[in-house]
């Protein structure tokens, strides 16, 4: 995952002045890439969950005052001051529901001109590991994620005020080993939610059976691209 922030902050163009948002950043490790990029820049490091925003304080504590860290919900209006230049955002979006909402409000706090440049989970991603989830659970659960389509994804980005729009999918198939390997990946990085609403005791076997159930023991991760500028007010 780190490896496709990267390539994600690759399409995002820099002078390196600028204010930029890291719209969920996670444990920092691609906000620290991009603070490499913005010598005399300033980042908003914002996520909603407070461990991950320790974690990027630890991690970015280095390039001191130059990050302002905000734990919010991208589908609220977000708490910032002044707009910023570009929005980042990786592995983070398909985990909003209200798409219409998270739109509007980084349309809000972004300059006209300014670059939103991102990748979630887009539609189809991780369709097998969910699939066999299902299968063991056997409750038709569907979980608390949106993975849009690139078609739907332009009509709200372009009703939120966004031009030159891009929207397109991508499939990053990922092997893990079998066993042990597979299972620890599961429980720690695609399960977490699933557990829930395991009993304790249960969980190991759930993830298990659910891990003989992948094809291939492959991971398949379907991408959602995202590259738009804000035109300066909604469409």
């Amino acid at each position: 995952m780190a490896r496709w922030g990267s390539a994600v902050l690759d399409r995002l163009p820099l002078a390196g002045d600028e204010t930029v948002l890291d719209a969920g950043c996670g444990s920092g490790r691609v906000t620290e890439e991009l603070l490499e990029r913005l010598p005399e820049g300033w980042v908003i490091a914002a996520d909603a969950a407070p461990s991950m925003l320790v974690e990027a304080r630890r991690r970015l504590a280095r390039f001191g005052d130059r990050v302002t860290y905000l734990e919010c919900d991208l589908a609220r209006p977000l708490p910032i001051v002044g707009p910023v230049d570009a929005v980042l955002s990786t592995a983070t979006f398909h985990w909003v529901l209200d798409h219409d909402a998270l739109f509007a409000n980084l349309a809000a706090v972004l300059r006209p001109g300014g670059r939103l440049v991102a990748q979630c989970g887009g539609v189809g991603n991780v369709a097998a590991v969910h699939r066999a989830a299902a299968e063991v659970l056997d409750d038709g659960w569907e979980g608390p994620w949106n993975f849009a389509t690139p078609e739907e994804t332009a009509v709200r980005l372009e009703a939120a005020g966004f031009v030159d729009v891009e929207t397109w999918l991508h499939e990053e198939p990922t092997p893990i080993e079998p066993g042990e390997p597979m299972e620890t990946f599961l429980t720690t990085v695609i399960l977490r939610n699933h557990l829930q609403r395991v009993p304790e005791p249960e969980r190991a076997g759930f993830v298990r059976r659910v891990a003989e159930r992948i094809p291939g023991s492959t991971i398949d991760y379907v991408r959602l691209n995202i590259l738009a500028t804000f035109g300066g007010q909604p469409g």
